[in-house]
């Protein structure tokens, strides 16, 4: 779990994010004492201290999500790839991208908000 899982060096959050989703991190149920024997999956300590902070089983997708945010607590702190893209490919990504920070930073306490990122509308 952690080659899946764990951030790269110099990888931005966003992004990291980003490939923990498409590497089925909301398929997986974690509680609380098993998210903590993953050690350090984002190389950020008060990150992967959030991660196996709540008791409850969660997947790991939610854990992910809600200990960025807890890190971040701006909108600001984060960025996404910055400057123009010039190939369809990299358009998708910055686009992928922008939408995994509205799901960082939206009101998750609104249930009709998907919590799958290929349904959030990106504007």
């Amino acid at each position: 779990m952690r080659k899946d899982f764990s951030r790269l060096p110099g990888e931005r959050v966003i992004t990291w994010l980003l490939l923990c989703w498409d590497n089925g991190a909301s398929s997986l149920e974690l509680e609380g004492r098993e998210a903590k024997q993953l050690g350090s999956l984002s190389r950020e300590g008060d990150i992967d201290k959030a991660i196996g902070k709540k008791a409850q089983a969660l997947s790991l997708w939610r854990r992910l999500l809600s200990s960025v945010r807890e890190r971040y607590p701006f909108s600001e702190d984060v960025t996404c790839h910055s400057g123009k893209w010039t190939t369809m490919e990299r358009g998708v990504q910055y686009l992928r991208e922008l939408t995994m920070w509205e799901m960082v930073y939206y009101d998750r306490n609104n249930a009709r908000l998907p919590t799958d990122p290929d349904e959030v509308q990106c504007t």
